[in-house]
């Protein structure tokens, strides 16, 4: 069993940036590929971003390419998200997910750990 926990969301003006951190805890945490969703009111939840168990890959949406990176340290079980150029449409619960690989980690349908949210509120 993991057990993941978000945290770092909040209230950011457009074109600001928020980082976001996932503290992994459980037996071999560090070797599962990692990765984050979100989901905005009304809408379902969607992939934002995956990383590889060693952190030497990572894949992102097309919507955040470019501005967003994540990022992993094994050492201290964490992987972070960082944001940068925010805007409105970003707004959204932000959820840290684990998977098998980082391929599947690309869907809702792959992911066997959830964390439980933090909230990132963009404001125009």
């Amino acid at each position: 069993q993991v057990q993941l926990v978000e945290s770092g969301g909040g209230l950011v003006q457009a074109g600001g940036s928020l980082r976001l951190s996932c503290a992994a805890s459980g037996r071999t945490s560090t070797t599962y590929p990692m990765g984050w969703f979100r989901q905005a009111p009304g809408n379902e939840r969607e992939f934002v971003a995956t990383i590889t168990s060693s952190g030497g890959s990572t894949y992102y949406a097309d919507s955040v390419k470019g501005r967003f990176t994540v990022s992993r340290d094994n050492a201290k079980n964490m992987v972070y998200l960082q944001m940068n150029s925010l805007k409105p449409e970003d707004t959204a619960v932000y959820y840290c997910a684990a998977g098998l690989s980082s391929g599947s980690l690309r869907s809702v349908a792959g992911v066997i750990y959830w964390g439980k949210g933090t909230l990132v509120t963009v404001s125009s």
